[in-house]
């Protein structure tokens, strides 16, 4: 959904999140035309097809809901996949790392929450990754 608003600058409530989706999009950023490939994950890889997309990207944006502690525990690992695959010797793209955000979606949903904001920012100082709470 969030990429769907990214695209579109709309919600768009009918939206099938076991659907994994590559979007094109340019954009402006910084005065300069960007073009953007954004793969949408399902959510439901396994280990290796993880590894696989994580080698694709160049920048992330580690997405969970603060009604799903599950979804949270997730990111810890996500962000050790990222800076491991992209740190390998076997990557010739250089050393620097690419970009990583932790986003925490869905902060309307207050009466459902299961992740504090302060759990969010925890994380984020503990993995030194910029922190988001969108909704």
């Amino acid at each position: 959904a969030l990429t769907v608003r990214f695209i579109t600058r709309r919600f768009i409530g009918d939206y099938d999140p076991t659907l994994e989706m590559i979007y094109r999009h340019m954009a402006v950023i910084d005065g300069e035309m960007v073009h953007f490939e954004i793969l949408d994950t399902a959510g439901q890889e396994d280990s290796l097809q993880i590894e696989e997309k994580i080698k694709w990207g160049d920048g992330f944006a580690v997405v969970y809901s603060v009604t799903d502690r599950c979804s949270f525990d997730e990111v810890m690992r996500l962000c050790f996949l990222i800076n491991h695959i992209h740190s390998s010797p076997k990557r010739s793209s250089g050393s620097e790392q690419p970009p990583v955000v932790i986003v925490a979606n869905k902060k309307d949903l207050e009466f459902d929450r299961m992740v504090s904001t302060e759990d969010g920012e925890n994380l984020s100082k503990a993995l030194k990754l910029p922190f988001y709470e969108i909704s």
